[in-house]
């Protein structure tokens, strides 16, 4: 399984691939930590309608991850995998960066 991600990323060691999985799970509990103190700053209760709260979730959470994945990936060393993800995650959007 670890040997297909490896391929699959063009990961050349298990350390870089254990620094990445850090990376992701850093960030994604970070930006659990985002969402939670922008819905305390809006004032969010569950009467909210569900629409507007996947709206707040969405445009919380998904910024907020992208950029703790290229911070902690930078900080972990990672910059390079992190930059190619977030050029192939931008260009599922329909926004294409110049190589």
């Amino acid at each position: 399984m670890f040997k297909r991600l490896k391929e699959k990323w063009e990961v050349e060691s298990n350390l870089q691939l254990i620094l990445i999985f850090i990376v992701f799970s850093i960030s994604g509990s970070g930006a659990l930590l985002v969402r939670k103190l922008v819905f305390h700053l809006v004032d969010y209760t569950p009467d909210w309608p569900f629409w507007l709260a996947a709206i707040v979730y969405i445009l919380t959470i998904v910024p907020a991850y992208q950029i703790m994945l290229m911070i902690f990936g930078t900080l972990f060393g990672q910059f390079t995998f992190f930059w190619k993800f977030e050029k192939k995650l931008l260009r599922r959007f329909g926004i294409k960066l110049d190589d």
